[in-house]
């Protein structure tokens, strides 16, 4: 049953705080768990995470805002669940910050942290329509950072990283084993033959994974596959067997990794160039997908962050965090994303790099949010450097051409909505006799001269033309590269540079938990330099004379 803990607005008359030495008590205040108590603790709005408990049975929950704390904490310092606990337990600093203001008021053990992750996950999974209710509370909580530090929005940066769940980078015999292994294990072991029983056994998985030499691989596959079927034709008549998630992923490894050849009446195990980048890549983690980027072949997911970067700021603040498929490129998260930052924050100006580029992405941007892209450098094929680029001539709205590079105004422009291309046709003879003809875009015919281009190709063009401009391109890298730093805090000061749990929502989720104590740490770093900025402000400056100092 659900309960506000509403019980750290009324303290006792005398607890540990009031047992302390006035220094200690200093000491106390100046760290960052008055911070933490005043700025997330109460802030956090219980009421929302309601709908994870009955509502009129049971006894009350344990407290949702000290609960949600424990989590912040653990990825704010990167604990594990035994360290956390004993934290809890004996640091009087993680008490305070949680409302307590003696050490051992209230008993938390792992399995109420267990049961509390277990009731947000089902419920996402219930929901998915909506934002999940972590997400609900960074965004929150980012509210009211903003709000007390006046930081800047307009300006922002977005990037995006690989994120690796608790999974291992597993070879395709042993994917193949492992699903065989799952779906048996779910078959009562009485409608089992002997042969699919001995797939249990330790000895099975040494000869097929241990004892197998490289050129052996394809025919120790071949067989796992083939008891695979079998394990298949055996619950075909067996709903309730055949419903279990281990079956349907035997099916799922065999749709996606075979195919079935008519003549040799089989099925045959593809090629791994022919295997999809979604396909099952772990038995134990189905969401889990498959990217190259560049040289590195990544499983799992992709987060994309965006924060803050106005020079003006103080610290910077992560304002939007999504995680989804690494198969996702970044311009679709972009354009997904970049509505809802904008409607948050009212973002202007949006530093990426060149991976972001696109055109649907870029006009949307500037023609429906009014959102101004930066990059860092372009993907794609590069332009012949001895050609006259578009942005040479003059267009109107990308739509009309005006003139030439040497003026000359075409005889008719047009310009294609539907499939957004642009065409104008020039005087061929002038264009013959153009000193330019040979660098020029247009292409000289027998009765017309004709240049035509996809608007795409002109943003491209007119992208590349603001790279050109080194002082541009330097203030781009400039804004966009320190939210690196912002990516590196999170995977290795928080602990994301491989997670301790499985699944997409699960991972989207911890996510969530690692943004939430990023920004805190920045509002603790905020906090320390206004505190700094008051202590020199307070130390009043002196005239140095020869052996007299003067109080100004």
């Amino acid at each position: 049953m659900f309960r506000e803990n509403k019980s750290h607005l009324q303290t006792e008359l005398f607890n540990t705080t009031t047992l302390m030495h006035p220094r200690t008590i200093a000491q106390l205040k100046k760290s960052w768990a008055p911070i933490y108590y005043e700025h997330v603790f109460c802030r956090i709005d219980e009421k929302k995470f309601a709908h994870l408990y009955c509502e009129n049975n049971g006894s009350p929950n344990k407290p949702v805002n000290i609960l949600l704390s424990l989590e912040f904490i653990k990825h704010l310092y990167d604990y594990t669940d035994e360290q956390l606990l004993e934290q809890y337990y004996f640091n009087y600093q993680i008490a305070y910050a949680l409302g307590q203001r003696n050490l051992g008021e209230l008993y938390i053990c792992e399995r109420t942290l267990y049961d509390f992750r277990r009731r947000l996950y089902e419920y996402t999974i219930q929901h998915p329509e909506e934002e999940d209710l972590i997400f609900q509370q960074f965004q929150g909580l980012l509210e009211h950072f903003l709000a007390i530090t006046k930081i800047k929005t307009n300006e922002q940066r977005m990037d995006s990283t690989a994120i690796m769940p608790n999974i291992k980078r597993a070879g395709r015999l042993s994917l193949a084993f492992d699903v065989l292994k799952q779906g048996v294990a779910a078959c009562p072991q009485e409608l089992l033959p002997e042969k699919l029983q001995k797939v249990l056994e330790p000895a099975f998985k040494t000869e097929v994974l241990y004892r197998s030499r490289s050129q052996d691989v394809q025919a120790r596959l071949e067989k796992i596959v083939e008891l695979q079927e079998e394990l298949l034709a055996l619950t075909s008549n067996l709903p309730e067997i055949q419903a279990k998630p281990e079956i349907k992923l035997v099916q799922r490894f065999i749709d996606e990794q075979t195919t079935y050849d008519p003549e040799q009446k089989k099925r045959i195990v593809k090629e791994n160039k022919d295997i999809r980048p979604d396909s099952l890549q772990s038995a134990y983690d189905q969401d889990a997908t498959f990217r190259k980027k560049g040289n590195k072949e990544q499983v799992g997911y992709v987060c994309n962050l965006t924060e803050t970067c106005s020079e003006e700021n103080d610290v910077q603040f992560i304002t939007d965090y999504v995680l989804e498929k690494n198969t996702k490129a970044d311009v679709e998260m972009a354009a997904e994303r970049l509505p809802k930052i904008k409607e948050r924050t009212g973002v202007t100006d949006l530093y990426t790099d060149g991976g972001y580029y696109g055109e649907d992405l870029h006009r949307k941007a500037e023609a429906e949010l009014n959102v101004k892209m930066h990059y860092t450098n372009l993907t794609g094929r590069q332009p012949e450097a001895d050609k006259i680029p578009l942005t040479a001539f003059k267009i109107e709205n990308r739509q009309k051409v005006l003139a030439c590079p040497q003026q000359q105004i075409p005889t008719h422009t047009f310009y294609d909505e539907a499939k957004r291309k642009i065409t104008a046709w020039f005087d061929p003879q002038i264009c013959r006799e153009c000193p330019l003809h040979e660098q020029c875009p247009v292409k000289i015919q027998k009765k017309k001269a004709l240049l035509q281009f996809n608007q795409s190709a002109l943003l491209a063009a007119e992208t590349r033309q603001e790279l050109a401009d080194s002082q541009c391109r330097r203030e781009n890298t400039s804004k966009r590269a320190a939210i690196e730093g912002t990516v590196s805090a999170i995977k290795r000061g928080h602990g994301a540079q491989k997670l301790t749990v499985r699944g997409q929502i699960k991972s989207a989720l911890v996510m969530g938990f690692k943004c939430i104590a990023h920004n805190f740490q920045q509002l603790k770093n905020w906090f320390h330099i206004k505190r700094k900025e008051a202590r020199e402000i307070s130390v009043k400056p002196k005239i140095s004379l020869p052996g007299v100092g003067v109080p100004v």
